[in-house]
């Protein structure tokens, strides 16, 4: 039952029982006379108070139903209502899980391009340097090898333009390996021949001459030594 269709039965019902009480039902002309033994203000009272608790009783009655009525619909609501924020919540996680994958695939994308362009940069360095060693020893042959009758400032020029290139080489990072005394190491030297170990302490395998100087770039040989080993 509405509450509207219910206010206006509890209120036909409160006028009915008043005016009965009151007789106005019994007797139009509002005959006064007394049944209950109560002044005829007592008697109102009483019965306007009947009528409200009657009031009250029907009033709590119907909005329990309607309070029953709301509760399972709005319960199916509710359910629903969950259901699509749990799916929102499900779609959520896989797009996140989506992002951090992407995320991941891009970190691992930008450090392999990084290490790939440090190495194309080294693998250029490490060809311009082995291009230039030729020319950079024909400048040290050429100050071991300086005729006396060479004009000493000429002799100077050349050993100037030899020490600014070992300068570039160094700024490089370009190293030599030129050490005699160490054990033949096939990473780093080149046997060009054997020879008997010049002393009893000399070991077997160990670089006698370096008859061309190799050179590294970090860890990377550019050109190997050319080496005399002992037998």
């Amino acid at each position: 039952m509405k509450f509207a269709e219910l206010w206006q039965k509890l209120n036909s019902r409160f006028k009915s029982g008043f005016l009965s009480s009151t007789g106005y039902l019994q007797n139009p002309t509002m005959n006064t006379e007394n049944k209950t033994g109560l002044e005829p203000e007592q008697e109102q009272q009483q019965t306007s108070a009947e009528a409200t608790e009657t009031l009250a009783q029907e009033a709590d009655t119907a909005g329990a139903d309607h309070s029953e009525e709301m509760t399972s619909e709005d319960s199916d609501e509710v359910s629903a209502l969950q259901a699509e924020v749990e799916q929102l919540k499900a779609q959520l996680a896989q797009k996140e899980d989506q992002i951090l994958r992407k995320i991941a695939e891009f970190d691992n994308m930008k450090r392999r391009t990084q290490r790939e362009r440090i190495q194309l940069f080294d693998d250029a360095k490490m060809k311009a340097v082995a291009d230039l060693l030729p020319v950079y020893d024909d400048l040290g042959r050429s100050l071991q090898n300086v005729p006396e009758d060479t004009n000493a400032a000429f002799a100077d020029g050349v050993k100037m333009v030899h020490n600014k290139f070992s300068s570039v080489l160094e700024k490089m990072g370009v190293e030599p390996i030129d050490e005699t005394g160490i054990p033949f190491n096939v990473e780093l030297h080149d046997a060009l021949m054997r020879q008997p170990a010049p002393d009893e302490n000399t070991e077997s395998n160990t670089v006698l001459q370096v008859l061309e100087t190799g050179y590294k770039l970090g860890e990377k040989v550019i050109r190997h030594a050319k080496v005399i080993v002992s037998q």
